[in-house]
């Protein structure tokens, strides 16, 4: 059938409308953006909703997840973690589709003995596979103030950041076999849990419970992402207002690069790309295509 082209513009800018409101910059509250998901009486939450508190002690730890769905976009959040010793507890922030076959795209800060760095773990699943571990040591003390983790997700790659320094890509090479978060929206969730059976020294280190309650401080987080309608084709669009999917953001900058190599110089302590012995000398195939 044949439209008249009067149609045909107003379905492109209904189009253009659809795809503007599918991005959204968060309020800032707590309390507006995101819901408790269990212990709610070890969440607290600042009276003007900026700052959110989880506590860990031998009775629970606790969790909150954002209200919204997304399909590819930034992820911003302030995280001051765990003071003092903090062996075997895990403070978790991540993306995740909550399926059977989920993607999910995680920081996982691992608890430690006092006087060690903190050890920050980060992985990728994709259609339900995971064993994508990378492990660095942050450069900087964690719990003495907020600092900033940010996931980049899009079309191209995903770039987790940290203080807006590159520490890990994982680029999208779909068309090479390699499964990459790209269909399933994800919600963004936080949690402080309780993972001494792994968490420090691989279970060596336990949680000393009379060291605790041990506190996670949130806060200034922006998710700037597209919200799921239930129509992929909306949140894979180029337009102003999804920003991250334009070619500018399909790898790292030079500058980028430069910090991302100096991380994985100085900073890294395990990448699963390395890890022979893990994978019977048969590395996973994204471990010999580029980063960026």
């Amino acid at each position: 059938m044949k439209y008249p082209r009067s149609f045909l513009v107003i379905v492109s800018v209904l189009n253009l409308v659809r795809v503007s409101f599918s991005s959204v910059v968060s309020t800032g509250n707590f309390n507006k953006d995101f819901f408790v998901m269990w212990s709610p009486d070890h969440v607290n939450t600042s009276a003007d909703g900026r700052t959110r508190s989880m506590v860990l002690d031998q009775e629970s730890g606790a969790g909150f997840s954002s209200n919204d769905m997304f399909l590819f976009g930034q992820i911003d959040m302030k995280i001051k973690l765990i003071s003092g010793h903090s062996a075997g507890t895990v403070v978790a922030y991540y993306l995740t589709s909550d399926q059977p076959n989920r993607d999910e795209i995680d920081f996982e800060f691992l608890g430690n003995v006092s006087g060690q760095p903190y050890i920050l773990q980060t992985n990728v699943y994709a259609d339900g596979f995971d064993n994508r571990e990378e492990r660095i040591y942050l450069w900087f003390d964690p719990t003495q103030d907020f600092h900033s983790y940010s996931i980049l997700w899009n079309l191209h790659q995903i770039v987790f950041f940290v203080d807006s320094i590159p520490i890990r890509t994982y680029r999208n090479h779909a068309d090479k076999g390699v499964a990459f978060p790209r269909w399933q929206p994800m919600g963004v969730k936080a949690t402080l849990w309780n993972g001494d059976s792994w968490a420090t020294r691989g279970g060596h280190d336990k949680i000393d419970w009379s060291k605790g309650p041990f506190v996670a401080s949130f806060g200034d987080y922006k998710m700037d992402a597209c919200v799921w309608k239930g129509n992929p084709r909306f949140c894979r669009a180029e337009s102003p207002t999804s920003w991250w999917n334009n070619e500018e953001f399909s790898s790292l900058t030079s500058t980028q690069r430069r910090w991302f190599k100096w991380v994985r110089r100085y900073h890294m302590i395990y990448d699963y790309c390395q890890d022979n012995a893990r994978f019977q000398n048969n590395l996973p195939k994204e471990c010999s295509l580029p980063k960026y």
